[in-house]
């Protein structure tokens, strides 16, 4: 069972930069590709980012293209994701997800997710 823990969430004030880190137990080949979804309250979750572990494709949602950047560590089974000039509407928990594929990760119907970490942008 792969088990992910996120961190690296905070307050930060806006224009600000955060890097969020999602650590994995282990990267078999039912786990290939992560991504990362965040939830505003009394939003819908929301995707983010993607990335394949081999090739290392990277997938992006329009409203963070430019300012986050997703990457990853393959000795570390670690994803990251920085985000730079941080906006107040980025405020939102922040999870990471895994599964065998891209297609999964990027519908939000991974196989795996962490318990979440959050992200205040202040104004």
């Amino acid at each position: 069972q792969v088990q992910l823990v996120e961190s690296g969430g905070g307050l930060v004030q806006a224009g600000g930069s955060l890097r969020l880190s999602c650590a994995s137990s282990r990267r078999t080949f039912s786990s290939t590709a992560m991504g990362w979804f965040r939830q505003a309250p009394g939003k819908e979750r929301e995707f983010i980012a993607a990335i394949l572990w081999s090739g290392g494709s990277t997938y992006y949602a329009d409203s963070v293209k430019g300012r986050f950047t997703i990457s990853r560590d393959n000795a570390k089974n670690t994803v990251y994701l920085q985000m730079n000039s941080l906006k107040p509407e980025d405020t939102a928990i922040y999870y990471c997800t895994a599964d065998v594929g891209t297609s999964t990760v990027v519908a939000g119907r991974g196989r795996y997710w962490g318990q979440g970490t959050q992200v205040t942008v202040s104004s």
